[in-house]
């Protein structure tokens, strides 16, 4: 059997689906030895619903690019504070354009695990499994058939936690709110209903919904208590339904980017925040509400979260642009992959972008193709990047207040021994989507 760095390796570099599948075959019975396994936070999540413990925020990361690496100095971090509520996830979008899919994804991360020796559930999360609007209207039953074959696929893999986004089709042209959420409520519970037939034995699979797309108008109760009023109907158990409900307050993924390229200050509504979570665990039994594109809001804004009992954030494209932007990553590849984006990404660009806003927007679309670039720097130089994360890791753990969080995880959440096999399927990732 290889070691865990060449497994890694071969994971990341090769382009056969069944190869893959192989090496995260043996990394995930590497890790039933070393007391690291695959988990949902269904559990824990329930008992927060239960207000038997509350005070901290569980950070949700997506890891676009240095996946390893990254994943390996989370670790190291949550070791240092015995932390245990964390999320990694990588949304249906991330995985085209990162060229990760969840084989590869879920196999790296329980390698990062493995390799700085933690023990305990590792939580992976599908984030923004989103329907796309056009295609639903086009066609309802193949739209949810593609995310249901997407599921199957991430949840063979270890994904025990996934994040369902139908809130696309909301449609507010209708008259009553009710009648705005039957759409979205519909698909949460067809694909709930899913989940629950296709999940191993022993193990819930933590299921989030969504009533306000990242980027529109801010969500509501009144939002919160049509959507879910329409989802109970619905779900045949509503007893195994969501576990929290992500909401719009304010954000959008990736930042606003003005013209010069800096982002836009965000005036994020935490007041909405607290009275969703407070609604969503006190009338529906949930964790509370999920907060998105929160990884480009400024320092002072992270210690707020716990502190209107905000269940979840998600973080993602600060990690990609602080990857990018230090002085520790190679000029040359930064320079080689702004000329791809030159060459590829002309279409997607708009003819009042400026050169740094188009960049900026674009950028993460280089990442699938400059993989294998990036996983072949010099081990100096990767070290030197996780590096500086690792310290922005500390930070926002400390802001979301997840230490010691480790005897919660271990309270409420058990090693259920899944043997993985083999088999899963290529679809086509498409959806936007991430934070």
């Amino acid at each position: 059997m290889k070691n865990i760095d060449e497994l890694v390796k071969t994971l990341i570099n090769t382009d056969d689906l069944k190869v893959k599948e192989d090496c995260l075959h043996q990394i995930w019975e590497m890790g039933n030895e070393a007391g690291v396994f695959p988990a949902s936070i269904h559990e824990l999540y329930m008992a927060r619903g239960r207000k038997e413990f509350s005070g901290f925020t569980v950070p949700a990361i997506n890891l676009r690019v240095l996946t390893y690496d990254l994943a390996r100095a989370i670790f190291r971090v949550a070791k240092k504070i015995n932390a245990g509520a964390f999320i990694f996830e990588i949304a249906k979008s991330e995985m085209g354009y990162t060229d990760q899919r969840p084989a590869e994804y879920a196999g790296v991360i329980l390698a990062a695990a493995i390799k700085e020796n933690y023990k305990g559930p590792v939580f992976i999360q599908g984030d923004h499994f989103q329907v796309n609007a056009k295609k639903f209207k086009e066609d309802r039953k193949k739209e949810l058939q593609g995310l249901k074959d997407l599921i199957k696929e991430a949840v063979s893999c270890g994904f025990y936690n996934i994040d369902i986004d139908s809130s696309t089709v909301v449609d507010l042209s209708k008259p009553s709110i009710e009648e705005q959420q039957i759409d979205n409520a519909a698909s949460c519970a067809e694909l709930t209903d899913y989940i629950r037939k296709i999940e191993p034995k022993g193990i819930t699979v933590s299921v989030g919904g969504e009533i306000g797309e990242v980027g529109h108008k801010n969500s509501t109760p009144e939002d919160l208590e049509a959507f879910m009023k329409n989802y109970r109907k619905d779900l045949p158990k509503v007893d195994k339904g969501i576990s929290k409900i992500s909401i719009q307050t304010g954000t959008s993924h990736g930042g606003v980017v003005l013209p010069d390229g800096s982002i836009a200050d965000v005036k994020l509504d935490f007041d909405t925040l607290k009275e969703l979570s407070k609604e969503a665990k006190e009338q529906y039994g949930m964790a509370g509400a999920v907060q998105h594109g929160a990884s480009t809001l400024p320092e002072d804004a992270f210690h707020k979260f716990p502190g209107v009992d905000a269940a979840e954030v998600h973080l993602a494209t600060q990690f990609q642009n602080m990857v990018y932007d230090s002085k520790n990553f190679p000029t040359d590849l930064k320079n080689k992959m702004y000329d791809w984006i030159k060459k590829n990404m002309q279409s997607e660009r708009k003819p009042s972008e400026t050169d740094e806003q188009f960049f900026y927007s674009a950028r993460k679309k280089a990442l699938g193709p400059f993989k294998k670039d990036i996983m072949g720097l010099p081990e100096k130089t990767k070290q030197a990047l996780s590096a500086e994360l690792e310290k922005t890791f500390a930070f926002l753990f400390d802001q979301l207040k997840i230490a010691d969080t480790k005897k919660f995880t271990d309270k409420y959440i058990k090693p259920v021994k899944v043997t993985f096999t083999k088999g899963s399927s290529a679809i086509e990732m498409s959806s936007e989507g991430a934070d």
